[in-house]
């Protein structure tokens, strides 16, 4: 009996390590894989899927967060609504926080981006690979440009979102099973932060302060939803789950008149409320204050410092979210200052000019970077931690209408005439 109670407790030690190593970053030898493009997910991850009512080719979606240094799988539960399965440690990525612009800038894209099994890269140098769609619509008429933006392994980015073998490992595994399972593409969430009221006032005085809030509502919707918002682009901008009334979306023409669904309009207006206090509770406490965000080399150097010299498997360049710091305006303004004079200009002249013009941005502007007819309501508030998110969140997700099947995810079945498909924002109406 005493052997047999030793080996249970070992069986459970095991499971339990194996649930840590898939759920949380590991630096873990897969030198022994043989087979990585059809390389099973692990027992432990299709129990978690199991315990939070999933299935194995359930869809997915993909959410990055650039200052903290993440990369989240979010899964499709039978109810359709989006729960996280797995979460990451982003190895490397390069620059600092905003928008790729242009070839060379060793930026890390931010944007809405849809993945086909066409992006799936087996062959890849860097292990496995997942391209990021990069540029899309929105991008191109934008002028931006780049190319071969990925998630890949190896831990090494020049303007990529690079994992370990391990990690990327399973994140390809988990977009293999959901193409198999049906679905045509996986939405990319690629965003600067997790875009509470608290986060947008510490970056309100970014020279891309302006560009995240148009982000912000697409983050919204998913935040209410907890389902991939459909996205759109025109007139060079994004619009999320919009209905074109007696037109379509064209990313540089004029948008047409658009309107938001009533179960989705009511539910965003009801957070508004909660975020517009935040917000203004968060400025008020940052009154004259700017956060400063480190460079790359500033964030390589952190993380070279708790290493003490030795030498890692692997070469993370760590956390923005850590190596930045609160300043006080005039310090902030004397350090950009000090930058220009080594030659460091552009984003440092317009982050000196913000810094010199306190309160440029409140929770006024919040959200209106979105064509008039797509302003249905403010911003509003999200969720720190998306795992365990509170009971107000929970309910009012609950009581907006859900399909049997979800449009935004699933892959739809073969109809005759494409044209007779039941529109995204008819799933909305109420019953």
């Amino acid at each position: 009996m005493r052997l047999r109670h030793i080996a249970l407790l070992a069986c459970t030690a095991f499971m339990l390590a194996g649930c840590n190593d898939t759920l949380e970053t590991v630096e873990r030898d897969v030198s022994h894989v043989k087979n990585k493009v059809d390389y099973p997910l692990s027992a432990s991850i299709l129990a978690e899927m199991d315990k939070k009512n999933m299935d194995r080719n359930a869809p997915i979606m993909i959410r990055i967060f650039k200052e903290e240094g993440k990369l989240e799988i979010w899964k499709a539960k039978r109810d359709n609504r989006f729960d996280v399965i797995a979460s990451y440690d982003i190895c490397a990525w390069s620059g600092k926080l905003g928008p790729k612009v242009k070839e060379g800038d060793r930026q890390a894209p931010e944007g809405f981006y849809n993945l086909t099994p066409g992006h799936l890269n087996p062959n890849s140098n860097y292990y496995l690979a997942i391209n990021t769609g990069f540029p899309n619509r929105y991008d191109q008429a934008n002028g931006r440009s780049g190319t071969n933006l990925m998630i890949h392994g190896a831990c090494s980015s020049s303007g990529c979102y690079s994992m370990t073998d391990a990690q990327v490992l399973e994140i390809y595994g988990f977009a293999r099973d959901a193409f198999k399972g049906g679905q045509k593409t996986v939405q990319l969430q690629a965003l600067p932060f997790r875009m509470s009221a608290e986060n947008m006032a510490r970056h309100r005085k970014s020279e891309h302060s302006e560009f995240w809030k148009m982000l912000k509502v697409g983050y919204d919707n998913f935040e209410v939803t907890k389902r991939p918002p459909e996205v759109n682009v025109c007139e060079k901008k994004y619009v999320f789950n919009q209905q074109a009334e007696g037109g379509q979306f064209n990313a540089g023409a004029a948008c047409p008149k658009m309107s938001t669904p009533p179960a989705l309009a009511s539910a965003l207006q009801s957070y508004a409320k909660t975020y517009d206090v935040a917000y203004a509770k968060a400025t008020n406490k940052l009154d004259g204050m700017v956060w400063y965000d480190p460079s790359e080399a500033e964030r390589k150097a952190l993380v070279a410092a708790k290493r003490k010299g030795r030498e890692p498997a692997y070469a993370p360049t760590g956390s923005a979210l850590k190596a930045g710091k609160l300043m006080k305006e005039t310090e902030f303004a004397a350090l950009m200052e000090k930058k220009a004079a080594k030659g460091i200009s552009g984003q440092a002249a317009t982050a000196m000019a913000s810094a010199s013009n306190p309160g440029a941005t409140t929770a006024a502007t919040v959200g209106t970077q979105q064509p008039a007819a797509a302003r249905v309501a403010p911003t509003v508030m999200v969720v720190a931690a998306p795992v365990a998110p509170n009971q107000q969140q929970t309910a009012a997700a609950q009581s907006i209408p859900v399909p049997a099947l979800n449009p935004l995810a699933f892959s739809a079945p073969p109809q005759p005439d494409d044209a007779q498909k039941k529109p995204f924002w008819k799933f909305w109406a109420k019953q």
